[in-house]
């Protein structure tokens, strides 16, 4: 004979379990793209990181032109400034649809162009034998597909949850 559980009794528990794990990871998520914005945007503000990123951004053929547009220096409080505002996009995104759309494409936005920075810059460790094997470049830059399919994920949801509010 064999013994049967109401799997009904363990669903208030369990759905009660599963939304706390949602609510935490969802935070955990967002903080996890928010703070790299407010920190790294607000290093963009001091010499070193502008030094920092010049050949980053000269050695990439879609971004060389912010230096001559507006020098190292106001490239760099260019980038400080929209990194910033996209985290603030991103801490009321929970509760502005139109926040988390603003700020998800504008994430999205960074983190692609920085991606797209391994198409073109020394990310190989050539003395582990190149490909596979990423140097600091590499490492650097590899995390923000992640961060870019966070974004993606915040601008998705705000879409759906802004079509949602206009039935």
């Amino acid at each position: 004979m064999r013994h049967t559980t109401s799997v009904t009794s363990d669903q208030p528990i369990l759905s009660s379990s599963l939304s706390k794990l949602n609510k935490a990871s969802r935070t955990i998520a967002l903080s996890g793209v928010v703070l790299p914005l407010l920190m790294i945007g607000l290093l963009k503000f001091t010499q070193i990181e502008a030094q920092v990123l010049v050949p980053l951004i000269s050695g990439t053929p879609w971004l060389a032109w912010l230096y001559p547009a507006f020098g190292e220096t106001g490239t760099s409080y260019l980038l400080g400034v929209v990194e910033i505002l996209t985290a603030l996009l991103l801490i009321v995104s929970p509760w502005s649809a139109r926040a988390a759309i603003a700020g998800g494409l504008l994430a999205a936005l960074i983190f692609f162009t920085t991606v797209s920075m391994l198409l073109v810059l020394p990310i190989w460790e050539a003395g582990s034998g190149g490909f596979p094997w990423l140097n600091f470049l590499g490492t650097f830059l590899i995390k923000d597909v992640a961060l870019l399919g966070v974004s993606l994920v915040i601008l998705a949801e705000g879409l759906q949850r802004l079509r949602i509010c206009s039935r």
